[in-house]
Parts: structure tokens; C-alpha cells; sequence
């Protein structure tokens, strides 16, 4: 699992980019935030105008999406072929079980595009954690789950408002419900900062701390197993090499969950603001 890792210091150096192994004299050489760090391929970190490592992958990951369903449905058939069959399945799945089941055919069909573009490319930038060579989870680093918030969260407020205008928009956020009483200004100043700031922060966090945790499990396990190779240290590398294939098989279903959750927010969200508020 090697990684280009940004860093001065020597002991900040991945595993496998040394020969370090235990009884050597040599400490354990932890992942940590240098594991996310990687050298411009292209531009310097000076000018702030670079390409690195991440944002090949992103690249990478888009052309992937669109080459696959590009590839499965430039011909479709009737009888489906088993691309066709593969993303058709892909598809519906998240037509029916996300957005049909969270807003409704007859309101959902038109968000269909953006929700399955959505779920593909978030799980696309997880499955690169556990791709060989490529080996890093774009959402790991926040500035992607950042962005996918942020054009949920557009798309969230431009639709409150054109369904509900500005009035309807304000009852729609502050969860406005006269029947509350006394506490009405208190539960409509919490629900307002909740859904204003709160709602994207939470939507892009919850993404990349769990890519961001399950990578630094999986470069532990990968890196320990790699350390302990050495004298009576073996047998314990091969207990951490099976944690690191159960890690990866556990990171698999993480991955595609954390999509899932993703999209099923953003449909949530999308369903709140077609919502009538009295």
C-alpha cells in the first residue's frame, strides 16, 4: 500500500517504503494525517495550482461512471445483455428503492439523473480505497463530500423556495408549528440553525469520517503486517494480515453504505422542501 507521503521526517514514512521491521531499533511507523498527503503530480503546493494523486482518481472515477452506462446503454435491447443487465439493475435500484420510496414516482422521477449520479460516484471515489495501486478513498479527504453537500444542499434551497416561496421557505426551515406554544421561538431558532448549517455540514462529515477512519484502519493492519515480519514477530503478522482482509471485506460493505446513506439524505432533504408547512 504505498503513498507518497508528504513529509520531512524520516519515521513519517510509510511501512513499506522502508525496510523498518520490529527488533530492528526502529519504531512502529503509524498512518496518520501524512497518509493523506500526497505530492503534487503536476503544478507545486507554492502556487496553490496543482493535480495530485486524489484528483487523478476523481478524474479517473468520472470516466469510469460514464464509460460504464455509456457502454451498457449506447445499444440497449430488449433482452438485456449482461452489462446492460448489470446497469440496469444498478439503476433501478436507486430509482425504486431510494427516490420512488423517499419523494414518490409521479415527484421523484425528475431527480432520478442527479440521485444515481450521485450514488455511482461516491461509491466510485470509496472503491478506490481497496483498488490495487490506486488504494486511497477520494472522500477521504473533506473537501469532496464538501462539494457533493454543498450542490445538494443548492439544490435543496432553490427548490424550498420555488415550491414553497419565501414564506412557505421560512416555515419550511424553522419547522414552524403554532400548535407548539410558548416554545415555538426556541424550537424555530434550533430547527433554522440545524437545517441551515448544521444539515450540510453533517451531510459531507459523516461521509468522510467513515472513509477517513476506515482508511487509517486499513493502512494500520497493512502496515503492521508488513512491521512484524521478523523473527518470532511473523506469527503475529499473519493475525494482522487477516484483520486486514476482514477489514477490506467489511470497507466493501462500508463503502457502498456510506453511498447509500448519502443518496438517501439528499432524497430526504429534496422530499422536505416539497413538503406544504401550516
Amino acid at each position: 500500500m504505498k503513498e507518497p507521503a508528504v513529509s520531512a521526517d524520516p519515521t513519517q514514512v510509510l511501512a513499506f517504503e522502508t525496510d523498518c521491521h520490529i527488533f530492528d531499533g526502529c519504531g512502529f511507523p503509524s498512518p496518520g494525517l501524512h497518509s493523506f498527503l500526497f505530492e503534487p503530480l503536476w503544478g507545486d503546493h507554492d502556487s496553490n495550482l496543482y493535480f495530485n494523486k486524489p484528483m487523478l482518481l476523481a478524474l479517473l472515477g468520472s470516466v469510469v461512471i460514464v464509460g460504464f452506462f455509456w457502454a451498457a446503454f449506447r445499444k440497449p435491447k430488449v433482452v438485456p445483455g449482461k452489462l446492460q443487465m448489470v446497469a440496469e439493475a444498478g439503476y433501478d435500484f436507486i430509482r425504486r428503492g431510494v427516490v420512488y420510496e423517499t419523494i414518490g414516482k409521479k415527484e421523484g422521477e425528475k431527480y432520478v439523473p442527479l440521485v444515481v449520479s450521485l450514488f455511482f460516484f461516491v461509491w466510485m471515489m470509496n472503491l478506490w480505497s481497496i483498488i490495487p495501486v490506486a488504494q486511497f478513498p477520494v472522500t477521504s479527504i473533506i473537501a469532496y463530500p464538501a462539494v457533493l453537500a454543498a450542490v445538494v444542499y443548492v439544490t435543496w434551497i432553490t427548490l424550498t423556495f420555488k415550491r414553497q416561496g419565501f414564506v412557505g421557505f421560512f416555515k419550511n426551515v424553522t419547522g414552524y408549528d403554532k400548535s407548539l406554544g410558548p416554545v415555538l421561538p426556541l424550537a424555530m431558532l434550533i430547527e433554522f440553525f440545524s437545517n441551515i448549517l448544521i444539515r450540510p455540514f453533517t451531510h459531507a462529515v459523516r461521509l468522510f469520517a467513515n472513509m477517513f477512519a476506515g482508511h487509517t484502519l486499513l493502512l494500520l493492519f497493512t502496515i503492521a503486517s508488513w512491521y512484524l515480519l521478523n523473527g518470532i514477530g511473523i506469527a503475529y503478522a499473519g493475525v494482522s494480515f487477516i484483520m486486514t482482509v476482514v477489514m477490506t471485506a467489511f470497507e466493501l460493505f462500508i463503502q457502498a453504505l456510506q453511498a447509500y446513506v448519502f443518496v438517501l439524505l439528499t432524497c430526504t432533504y429534496i422530499q422536505g422542501a416539497m413538503a406544504e408547512h401550516h
